[in-house]
């Protein structure tokens, strides 16, 4: 009897030994351990983080920041080769929206205040998959990826990232990894606007005539090439220095807001379908003007007050505020004969397979202003923030001094 117990404790433990090399996660009270493959044993990685929202100071090395963990059987862990910046990574670096993702990360708010510090900040990603979850079906092992990474996840600025397999794609197979961070976010954010919202696709947006205010940035190069692929008309306002710039990604025509009073010059135009902002301020109060009135015309604004008023009034009133403002907006349009609409990013790896074929039949290329090594984050950050991007800033992360950041 007691050699037939040795036996099955034996079996029990390899049982259990084996059990523990499977990719799942355990929660035994509030702490969650990871039970992964051959990366089970690493524990911190390298990346910049935050650990107090403010200027650039706060950004900080470290090579001890959390590994990230499989915490759903539909995630991957992607190890990042390239990230790439976007202006909503500098507002987030100030507290930015800093309240309705906060109630995003911990909605039955069971954290204290803060608890998602430290924060690894970057929307955009590159990589190759290092881990798969056990429903991950489309995905395997050694892809090459790439990513818009939700504001509420811990970003790119590291060395692996963990996202849903809904959310990636697989990465063009004629760019870089430097190249392709620069396209994900803006193009996830210019599909939602320009697709999701205003219903332009491949079959109906030939001879729509679209204008683009602000069109020499991130979501303005990306709309552009996508919008003159699908055989649209493209009216885009720019600096004069941007105008060769989006000239030779297929601008039809292109007003310099620098030589005078732009809405002046717009308003001497045929009038437009649709309107694409990505500059906010009084644009509202003479844009909508030069719609098409009557014919289903959208203006779609990104530049909207949404986190700012769940940061100034908190979660719930903030929403009631929102939800009042957007409504009388577009009821006052709608008298008008035009349709006045918010747009948001939404994560959407779909969206990024058809780009990404977009991008390998030629139809699309990356516009990348600067480049910068991992051990200069803060640089790239101050490159962004100085503002008038003649496309995206990316960050070499694997292979792009890392072993010197901090130093």
């Amino acid at each position: 009897m007691n050699a037939a117990k040795q036996i099955m404790c034996n079996r029990w433990f390899h049982l259990v030994k084996q059990y523990n090399a499977s990719s799942m996660v355990f929660s035994h009270g509030c702490h969650k351990r990871p039970f992964s493959t051959s990366r089970s044993r690493m524990t911190v990685m390298p990346a910049w983080v935050i650990d107090t929202y403010g200027g650039n100071d706060v950004l900080r090395f470290t090579r001890n920041a959390s590994f990230p963990i499989l915490n759903y059987p539909n995630e991957v862990i992607v190890q990042v080769h390239a990230a790439g910046l976007n202006p909503i990574d500098v507002s987030m670096r100030g507290g930015y929206g800093a309240s309705s993702l906060s109630m995003k990360r911990d909605p039955l708010n069971l954290n204290q205040k803060g608890s998602e510090f430290p924060l690894v900040l970057g929307r955009d990603v590159s990589g190759v998959v290092m881990e798969c979850g056990l429903d991950v079906k489309y995905f395997k092992e050694g892809d090459e990826v790439w990513a818009a990474i939700p504001p509420w996840k811990q970003g790119s600025l590291a060395e692996f990232v963990c996202l849903s397999a809904n959310e990636v794609s697989l990465k063009p197979k004629s760019l870089s990894h430097s190249a392709a961070a620069a396209l994900p976010y803006v193009a996830a954010t210019a599909w939602s606007a320009l697709v999701n919202t205003c219903g332009l696709t491949l079959e109906n947006s030939a001879e729509k005539r679209i204008l683009i205010l602000g069109g020499s940035g991130g979501v303005g190069t990306f709309a552009i090439q996508m919008l003159k692929a699908w055989g649209g008309h493209v009216t885009v306002t720019c600096s004069k220095d941007a105008e060769r710039l989006v000239r030779g990604l297929g601008a039809d025509h292109v007003v310099d807001y620098s030589a005078g009073p732009v809405e002046l010059a717009l308003g001497t135009l045929e009038k437009f379908d649709v309107i694409l902002d990505n500059v906010g301020g009084d644009t509202e109060s003479w844009a909508l003007g030069l719609l098409k009135p009557w014919s289903g015309a959208k203006y779609v604004t990104l530049v909207t007050p949404f986190l700012q008023n769940t940061d100034l009034l908190g979660v719930a009133d903030g929403m009631m505020q929102t939800g009042i403002t957007v409504a009388s907006k577009a009821l006052k349009h709608l008298c008008k004969g035009v349709h006045y609409r918010w747009g948001f990013f939404i994560p959407n790896g779909a969206a990024l397979d058809d780009i990404s074929e977009m991008v390998d039949a030629g139809k699309i290329r990356a516009v990348v202003e600067a480049e910068f090594p991992f051990s200069q984050v803060p640089q790239a950050f101050q490159k962004v923030e100085e503002g008038h991007a003649r496309g995206k800033t990316v960050v070499q992360v694997t292979g792009g001094g890392g072993d010197h950041a901090g130093r």
